[in-house]
């Protein structure tokens, strides 16, 4: 109950969007920095745009007293910009709801802390989705790196946690402003979802399934 209170708050203040617009990147921004390439390949010069951006990590958690695996939903204004047309100004609210913007994700973070990645992970899970888990808990999976225009280091963990882990509601780090919900899901409505025409998830939560699928058939039966 404390949980879905929570997560009612939360939807609200995250919806709350209002004086929405769009304008250029500045060139020192603390997230992303582009830069463009310069090369020649057989012969031919050419030229390619690219958007580095911070490293991350991303946590498959299943909760084993219930039997679900857990993922986080957020307001993402990236993924939010996908829906609205190409262009620099105020954004109609009205006409592009924030709703549009909302995303189904892993339990992720981005790795901003002289840590070890094992310890970012730990980090995250306790405060997006509220578990205490020892290190040891976690299972290294695979380390890809996107690529194309934005490129980035991205680690995969695997976690089961349970009932008594559950150390407080989660939702994000307050002092950063982060506004999360919590969603259990159990594996017949994963599977339903990633079955969908189109789904509103990055595609690391779809790899995260797919291997929770095929490598844990203990929980999916």
């Amino acid at each position: 109950m404390a949980q879905e209170k929570q997560n009612e708050d939360i939807r609200q203040r995250m919806l709350n969007v209002q004086q929405m617009r769009v304008g250029e990147c500045p060139s020192d921004s603390p997230w992303i920095r582009p830069v463009r390439i310069h090369y020649q390949q057989d012969g031919e010069r050419k030229d390619w745009d690219v958007v580095r951006a911070h490293d991350g990590v991303s946590i498959i958690i299943y909760n084993t007293s219930r039997k679900k695996l857990v993922f986080v939903r957020q307001f993402r204004p990236a993924f939010f910009y996908t829906f609205l047309p190409e262009k620099h100004g105020p954004v109609d609210l009205q006409q592009y709801p924030p709703t549009m913007g909302l995303t189904l994700e892993l339990c992720a973070g981005i790795v901003d802390k002289d840590k070890p990645l094992v310890e970012i992970a730990r980090d995250e899970v306790r405060e997006e989705c509220g578990y205490e888990a020892p290190a040891k808990d976690f299972k290294y999976i695979i380390t890809f790196r996107y690529v194309s225009t934005s490129v980035c280091k991205h680690t995969l963990f695997y976690v089961e946690v349970t009932d008594e882990m559950h150390i407080h509601p989660g939702g994000g780090a307050a002092s950063e402003g982060e506004l999360i919900e919590v969603v259990e899901l159990s594996i017949p409505e994963v599977k339903e979802y990633i079955n969908s025409e189109e789904v509103q998830s990055p595609p690391c939560l779809l790899y995260g399934i797919t291997w929770f699928l095929a490598n844990k058939p203990e929980h999916c039966s």
